[in-house]
């Protein structure tokens, strides 16, 4: 069962669409679900000044898309980096187990987002390629869970 905050931000999501001029765009996707999440970043003196989102999912995937943008917005580039999956679902009320995969795009799409704007400057991105490799299977996502 869905909390009412993730029913919220599924008929009501905030930030859809996309930025023209994005600063960094971050894609993610889950073969086995079907799900694609895409957030453009506009990107000021290392603040987060607007996020917006496209996604193609399921109603967990677009509320965990919805809260990720209004949980980086204003956020330095920093702060965004330690929005985890966990954060996402505890922002919402929680997800049911067969859903917390859609927390974890959430949580890549910031940090590809955040790779894309640092290779556009030049900034080195070794240090957050190597945490991008996320498993998203369900015995990964629930490790995940209990230490994020």
């Amino acid at each position: 069962m869905y909390s009412e905050k993730v029913k919220d931000y599924f008929y009501n999501p905030r930030n859809v669409g996309e930025i023209k001029d994005a600063d960094g765009i971050g894609e993610v996707g889950n073969p086995a679900c079907g799900d694609i999440m895409k957030i453009y970043l506009k990107i000021k003196e290392d603040i987060i000044i607007d996020a917006k989102f496209k996604t193609f999912g399921c109603g967990a995937a677009i509320a965990t898309s919805s809260m990720a943008t209004e949980l980086i917005k204003g956020k330095t580039i920093d702060d965004a980096l330690n929005i985890t999956n966990k954060v996402v679902v505890d922002a919402l009320d929680g997800l049911p187990p067969s859903k917390l995969h859609c927390s974890l795009l959430a949580e890549e799409s910031i940090r590809l987002a955040i790779i894309n704007y640092f290779k556009k400057i030049g900034k080195d991105t070794k240090f957050l390629e190597e945490k991008s490799n996320s498993c998203i299977c369900e015995n990964c996502i629930n490790e995940q869970m209990q230490i994020s």
